[in-house]
């Protein structure tokens, strides 16, 4: 009975050093948003295929993804913009990120390109044509050549991850502010007073998140994209998106919308439609998050001891040379 009772103190004793020892993640909460959706009465929101929907397709993913989070890395917490067939609000889904203090956002979605249209030669008619006036006036022919004209569905293939653009930085920045209790932080009272939104500093501040913010989105969007090329996919790489994203701007975190392949291309319709697609393509984005936590850990451990801690004084006075700088050079 000693024995047993040791041995059992034993394991125990185990058990409490591996969790002492255990890392905490670098972030806590994960924002998954699964695109579009069906309408309150009815009807699909986004793209079509030759039998399936965006919306769909979307929901799917975006729940594999989350059981593969959970699975991966149990101790992060996981909230879905969307959780249903039914269309959220673009608002709404900033609101939920941001009221669930989300440390990360990825926006699933499925990419769609217009049909190309072709013109083939068909033959050639005869075409009667006149020249000069009264007794001058003569009679021609000429070949004309007839065309046809017609559409095929577009070849285009391949997985794009998109952050918010950099001529949108004035967005997030007001996104940021609007939340600033998103990145405070603990006992940042005791450190640095109350908080004023409106006051120079904290503008100051935000906008150097709002930077940090944007390398934290491109490096996620490059993991994306390399885990897709690495199962194979094909890979048209990380982009800014020209054309505003509101959703992107809108959330006080890093953020990224992923165009999971084209649906208007059968080949890679049908790709997103298996369980196997889905399935490698939740993979690929949950590898992706982990080597994004790595990188966070790499850039905590290079950032501990490089330097002193600045004063309050020395820190609000360098942020605020950086965004004069900044605006100045976007000005230009």
């Amino acid at each position: 009975m000693l024995k047993r009772t040791l041995a059992l103190l034993f394991c125990l004793i185990c058990v409490i050093g591996l969790l002492a020892l255990k890392k905490p993640y670098p972030i806590k909460t994960v924002i998954i948003d699964a695109g579009h959706g069906v309408q309150p009465r009815g009807g699909y929101d986004g793209a079509r295929g030759s039998y399936s929907y965006e919306d769909e397709i979307c929901l799917a993913i975006s729940k594999k993804l989350v059981s593969k989070i959970a699975k991966d890395f149990p101790d992060l917490r996981i909230v879905e913009t969307r959780p249903d067939k039914y269309i959220v609000g673009l608002h709404e889904r900033a609101d939920i990120a941001n009221r669930n203090k989300g440390d990360i956002f990825i926006s699933i979605h499925v990419n769609a390109a217009p049909p190309q249209q072709h013109r083939e030669l068909v033959g050639y008619r005869t075409d009667t044509y006149y020249t000069g006036k009264g007794k001058k006036k003569k009679k021609h022919t000429r070949r004309v050549p007839e065309y046809r004209v017609y559409t095929t569905p577009s070849k285009a293939r391949g997985t794009e991850t998109y952050i918010w653009g950099a001529h949108k930085t004035e967005d997030k920045e007001l996104a940021i502010r609007e939340n600033a209790q998103m990145f405070t932080e603990e006992n940042y009272q005791q450190k640095y007073n109350d908080v004023d939104p409106n006051s120079p500093e904290f503008i100051a501040l935000s906008a150097v998140k709002t930077r940090q913010y944007w390398k934290r989105s491109s490096k996620m969007a490059d993991f994306v994209e390399a885990e897709f090329a690495t199962a194979g996919r094909t890979s048209r790489g990380s982009y800014q998106r020209q054309k505003g994203i509101w959703v992107l701007q809108a959330t006080a975190m890093p953020s990224v919308l992923v165009e999971t392949g084209y649906i208007t291309n059968k080949e890679e319709e049908d790709y997103l439609n298996s369980e196997s697609g889905q399935q490698e393509t939740a993979e690929c984005i949950a590898r992706a998050l982990g080597n994004y936590m790595k990188w966070l850990e790499t850039q905590g451990r290079s950032a501990a001891g490089v330097a002193p801690r600045p004063t309050r004084e020395q820190t609000l006075a360098h942020l605020k040379a950086m965004d004069a700088h900044e605006r100045g050079h976007r000005s230009r």
